[in-house]
């Protein structure tokens, strides 16, 4: 049994190496002393003192983490409100053009994305004079743009196998939609809710094209200061920033996995 299956696991364990061995050589190498990033000189956590003093870095993380956390929140109640409509309310006009909507973003290129939502705000500058400059809201919008519909696509998939016999009870007991929404559905949909929520953290925080279209010269995400760092040179401070973020993800789900499992 054991010699039937060793290809699979061969290609298995090809797969899982090819993804994860680099993640963690870029951890080894942050507690590297040397500066060159491929030469191993002896274990210091140097670079890790160098991060914190490095101002332009912490602000464009800082910048990153705030866009990302508003974005997915804003996401998450529009994709869900959509997801809502889609599933209870059946067919109704304008159905076809939202399922396009939502759809449109999840396979349209990011060039596209960015090019037309620049386009966007350059003209309603000129008309309205607004947005005053692009920074923080002009890069919340564009990632909320699509955003919304990956967080829609996971509330969608969990409203529809829900059994709708609960909010029936309730309601015949006496309990008004609202409450019933509030008290029943919202519990049964959490795990799809945060989901979608981390989804859409992970997808803006991770975001570099779109990004560079809208931001301006005063905004700097993270994945755009660490492209033009990297075009010059890698340095140790990357990774060691890239080993605190992946300590964050990690956290963040196991967190996220031990409450789905004690809800």
């Amino acid at each position: 049994m054991r010699r039937r299956h060793w290809p699979l696991l061969s290609v298995l364990a090809f797969g899982y190496a090819f993804l994860y061995v680099p993640i963690l050589l870029l951890i080894l190498y942050s507690f590297n002393e040397s500066r060159l990033v491929t030469v191993w000189s002896g274990f210091s956590l140097k670079w890790y003192g160098e991060l914190i003093h490095n101002r332009q870095l912490l602000e464009a993380a800082w910048l990153s983490v705030r866009i990302a956390a508003v974005n997915a929140s804003i996401a998450l109640v529009l994709g869900t409100l959509a997801a809502n409509a889609l599933v209870r309310y059946g067919r109704f006009r304008g159905r076809t053009g939202l399922e396009l909507l939502l759809t449109a973003p999840l396979v349209m290129p990011d060039v596209i994305i960015g090019l037309s939502l620049l386009l966007l705000f350059v003209a309603l500058q000129q008309t309205i004079g607004w947005p005053d400059g692009r920074g923080f809201s002009t890069i919340t919008i564009a990632h909320v743009t699509f955003s919304l519909a990956y967080v829609a696509v996971v509330v969608r998939s969990r409203l529809s196998r829900m059994d709708r016999s609960l909010e029936e009870a309730a309601m015949d007991l006496g309990a008004r939609p609202l409450t019933v929404y509030l008290r029943i559905t919202l519990p049964l949909i959490a795990p799809a809710l945060l989901s979608g929520w981390l989804l859409a953290f992970t997808l803006s925080l991770d975001d570099l094209v779109i990004a560079s279209f809208v931001a301006g010269p005063g905004a700097t995400t993270l994945p755009m200061l660490i492209y033009s760092s990297v075009r010059m040179g890698v340095s140790p401070q990357i990774n060691a920033l890239a080993t605190l973020v992946v300590a964050l993800v990690t956290l963040a789900v196991l967190i996220a996995g031990v409450s789905l499992r004690r809800r």
